[in-house]
């Protein structure tokens, strides 16, 4: 079969398009033949071996993260699924496979596909809406009439961000260039900061909570816009010793490490009175379930930006990388549904 192969960390040139031995399913795996597959950050931050200090791979190893498709068989203890069924999956971390035309997926990563909703749609939701519902509903605990910070709302999981906000009762502010704004006003956002021309923290304060999607000195300074005792959730700045016990389910080396790491943004969170938390997301078939049922109510709607073929991954990677898509990036496997 034809998969994306990681040869060696580095550019763009360490991954291409092989042709490789199909997965072999073990006995509570389901054989997916993948029709679509999402494009994410950390597919271009595991190729640059940014994350080897928290994931370790055996090179050569098959890239991607997400998926959608159709069973082909199922493992002997696999009681849920059928041959047939439409399913998407958030593959494993420890493991990837996405890029490929057959991928063999532990059943409980899984969900079915509601009818309604075609492959390159799904493929963009689970690494996204599932980042997005277990910091907003796990970590942040957000409540009917709670206020929420969101900068960057119009990207992949910021997409994803603030509709879940909404749907849980949230009040939304997030921040968007001009081209972006009538995107997020869209999905729900009740206020929208131009990044490109105001500073956030000149119209934003006392929020409940934050989820900051961008890292660097837009973390430092979301810290100051959020009411002392409350949260700021982040997926882009640097992880601390909670995510190596709860989301890596590691300790010890790793949690040190991640304490000296994020001692700099721990202090500026303490010094604001709020609580700082890196999330490192996890798979679960179960919550991929009711973001696939809200999929199906037109309460969560998948914000696509492009669409590549399987041919073209690389450039996919190139248009991603350049930071400016408006949603999820899905690179097609199959052909168009």
């Amino acid at each position: 079969m034809k998969a994306l192969l990681l040869t060696r960390y580095g550019g763009p040139e360490t991954a291409r398009i092989s042709e490789i031995p199909a997965p072999m399913p073990g006995a509570g795996d389901l054989l997916i033949r993948v029709q679509a597959a999402g494009l994410n950050p950390v597919d271009f931050k595991t190729r640059a071996g940014m994350l080897r200090p928290v994931l370790r791979f055996d090179l050569p190893v098959v890239m991607g993260n997400e998926l959608a498709g159709i069973v082909e068989a199922v493992g002997a203890e696999v009681r849920d699924f059928a041959p047939g069924d439409r399913v998407f999956a958030r593959v494993p971390k420890g493991t990837m496979g996405a890029f490929a035309e057959l991928a063999a997926v532990p059943a409980q990563v899984a969900a079915k596909l509601p009818d309604s909703i075609d492959f390159e749609a799904a493929a963009g939701i689970p690494l996204a809406g599932l980042t997005a519902l277990q910091a907003l509903r796990d970590e942040l605990a957000l409540q009917p009439g709670n206020r929420v910070f969101i900068p960057g709302g119009a990207g992949g999981v910021g997409t994803f961000a603030i509709q879940i906000a909404k749907w849980l009762g949230a009040q939304v502010t997030t921040t968007a260039s001009p081209r972006g704004r009538e995107l997020v006003e869209r999905l729900g956002a009740d206020h929208v900061i131009d990044y490109t021309s105001q500073r956030f923290e000149d119209h934003v304060r006392d929020m409940d909570g934050a989820f900051d999607l961008i890292g660097g000195d837009t973390l430092s300074r979301t810290f100051g816009v959020v009411k002392p005792g409350g949260t700021v959730v982040s997926i882009a700045g640097m992880p601390e010793p909670v995510t190596a016990r709860k989301d890596l389910d590691r300790g010890g080396m790793l949690a040190a490490l991640f304490w000296l790491a994020s001692f700099r943004l721990r202090a500026q969170a303490r010094r604001h009175g709020v609580r700082y938390r890196y999330l490192f997301m996890h798979a679960s078939g179960r919550e991929l379930a009711e973001l696939g049922a809200l999929a199906a109510a037109g309460t969560l709607k998948p914000v696509i930006d492009r669409v590549f073929p399987f041919a073209q991954v690389g450039d996919a990677f190139a248009y991603l990388e350049r930071g400016h898509a408006k949603g999820k990036v899905v690179v097609r496997m199959g052909a168009p549904a």
